[in-house]
């Protein structure tokens, strides 16, 4: 879970303490006023140091909820928790009514099929400090590492706008465009020298860092002003012209790039809002695309763009065990900073009188995607103590499934085997789970109302989870053998709820020795050693190489694949190793 660390006075300021100073008696009330942002005292401030200078350490037990992912965040929550005022942001543009704004970023079509999107704003009115310094920063990197998938899916650069003299460094508009790796070339930050966008990744630290986001693509996103002065190298690093925002600063342009717009036009708004509270002005960006987006070719940034969610009282009831009047959810929800509304079902078109809430996401968050996150806010904003324990009715006693002995069996058979367990998200991309292992996608679950198209499917096979660990394992001592034992789901129309969950065990093996008789032998040892007889046959699967891939027979039924992986999919993978894989069904394997 993300942890950050916040300069105790700047915080206990912005939660709306007198005098920058704890308005909680002891550790205990503070712990306890902590539960309202689902986080947690990790370690408290030395007591030794100044005042200035002490710092707290708080674990934050969410990671749906972002905006808390910083000082302003975090101290939002509980001064809007104790105080009941929620903070209004007035620069934040709305569907038909969209701000005016002279200053914008255009962003070319070159960058499309790279890293298609941006937002931005810009910061005024205020010198940054060191700890407000350190803070942006610190929200940049948990943002960009947690969020944004180690940069992958989104990141942040932050730019000045004027040197210590006020004379202009930025000639507007900004341009986000593609360039050719070993083309363009500029002084990266803490750097000395030119270097071209292909030299930064072979031996910039930050380039070596992040290399495998951009290292195999033909085009590399750029980041510049009108007379083409270099800002950044998108999700790289900044110029060290522009990019390198000094103490006492007090106007500078903060952007975000990515492959998601929702999830970063809602990263611009956590740290507007953060700003904000921190006494900024929040002047908007425009941002005009060449190309067609999801909230069209012109967007004024920050923006919202987040939708009502209805619960109702029955609902709340189910959720939360009591039972609640409307008034009472609405105040509960204004504690956490939710604006919201009674509703009757007539007014939704209901037949049935029956009445609810309609919450209104403030700016800064996007979690609210079903009934039970509305219900959860009530839950929260009532205090969790305001609700009577009840002792259980029922007397069971607990036991391990079958599956799950079974599953702890293979699993300390294959990490006898030399191969090395992972864990993964049960949730992925069209490209990750699709497009990249030349599946057709007919079978895969898509989520209606996914936070993120990083998440938006349900995984109907490990392989593209294990495939996507071996992409980032190149530097790694060869060979490497991985694997996974967990859940897939696929639409089923025979099942009752149209898909259908089973445990697998997926495997891998990359290596100048993986071929189709090393994994058929390992095969044969798996099977050995948990008892079963099965038989081969060959198999069409597209993942795989014709004639190089079996399916597996278990009871005259297919309950898995294995072989050698078509080129395609190790190419688009960037895996240049050869590589064999396969997966297993362990529900069909198990004797009850």
């Amino acid at each position: 879970m993300p942890k950050i660390e916040v300069n105790e006075q700047v915080f206990y300021t912005l939660a709306g303490c007198p005098n920058g100073k704890s308005r909680w008696k002891t550790k205990d009330e503070f712990e306890e006023a902590l539960v309202c942002a689902k986080a947690e005292l990790d370690e408290d401030s030395d007591k030794n140091l100044p005042e200035t200078e002490r710092t707290l350490k708080i674990e934050l037990n969410d990671t749906n909820r972002p905006d808390l992912w910083g000082t302003a965040g975090c101290a939002r929550q509980l001064k809007i928790y104790n105080d009941s005022k929620r903070p209004e942001y007035p620069f934040f543009s709305r569907p038909g009514d969209i701000k005016k704004t002279e200053r914008k970023v255009k962003v070319e079509s070159s960058v499309k099929q790279v890293r298609p999107y941006l937002t931005g704003f810009i910061a005024t009115g205020k010198s940054i400090t060191d700890p407000m310094l350190r803070d942006i920063i610190q929200t940049q990197e948990k943002l960009a590492w947690n969020f944004g998938r180690k940069r992958r899916s989104m990141s942040m650069g932050v730019y000045r706008i004027f040197d210590s003299q006020k004379k202009p460094l930025i000639k507007w508009p900004i341009i986000y465009k593609g360039a050719d790796p070993d083309a363009v070339s500029f002084v990266p930050l803490q750097w000395e020298g030119k270097l071209t966008l292909r030299e930064i990744l072979k031996q910039h630290p930050k380039g070596k860092e992040f290399a495998f986001i951009q290292e195999h693509e033909k085009i590399h996103p750029l980041l510049t002003d009108s007379e083409g002065n270099i800002l950044s190298y998108p999700p790289i690093i900044n110029s060290n012209d522009l990019g390198a925002v000094q103490v006492g600063d007090s106007e500078v342009f903060i952007e975000i790039t990515g492959t998601d717009l929702p999830l970063i036009t809602l990263a611009a708004s956590i740290v507007a809002c953060d700003l904000a509270d921190n006494g900024f002005n929040i002047e908007p960006v425009e941002i005009e695309y060449d190309f067609d987006t999801p909230f069209g070719r012109k967007i004024v940034t920050p923006y919202y763009f987040q939708e009502p969610v209805f619960c109702s009282l029955s609902r709340v009831e189910k959720f939360l065990g009591d039972k609640l009047n409307a008034d009472e959810c609405v105040a509960a929800l204004s504690r956490m900073g939710v604006k919201a509304e009674k509703v009757k079902a007539a007014e939704r078109g209901q037949k049935e009188e029956t009445e609810g809430v309609r919450a209104y996401p403030p700016e800064y968050r996007n979690d609210f995607l079903h009934a039970a996150d509305v219900a959860e806010d009530v839950m929260i904003g009532r205090s969790l103590g305001s609700f009577k324990p009840l002792r259980p009715a029922d007397s069971t006693v607990g036991r391990l499934l079958p599956i799950t002995l079974f599953n702890r069996q293979v699993k300390e058979l294959l990490v006898g085997m030399g191969y090395q367990e992972m864990i993964y998200n049960y949730l992925g991309s069209r490209k990750d789970l699709v497009e990249n292992m030349r599946g057709d996608g007919t079978k895969i679950i898509h989520i209606f109302n996914p936070m993120t198209e990083n998440y938006e499917y349900v995984r109907d096979s490990i392989l593209a989870s294990l495939m996507a660990s071996e992409s980032i394992s190149a530097r790694s001592v060869y060979p490497h053998k991985i694997f996974e034992v967990g859940k897939i789901a696929w639409l089923d129309d025979s099942e009752n709820y149209r898909s259908k969950t089973r445990q697998f065990a997926g495997f891998l093996h990359a290596g100048n020795d993986a071929n189709f008789n090393t994994a058929a032998a390992e095969l044969q040892t798996f099977f050995y050693y948990i008892s079963r007889e099965y038989d081969v046959e060959e198999s069409s699967d597209s993942r795989f190489i014709p004639g190089r891939a079996a399916a597996i027979i278990y009871n005259g039924k297919q309950i898995g694949v294995f072989g050698e992986l078509h080129p395609e999919v190790m190419e688009n993978w960037g895996i240049t190793v050869p590589c064999t894989a396969g997966e297993i069904d362990l529900d069909s394997l198990i004797t009850i």
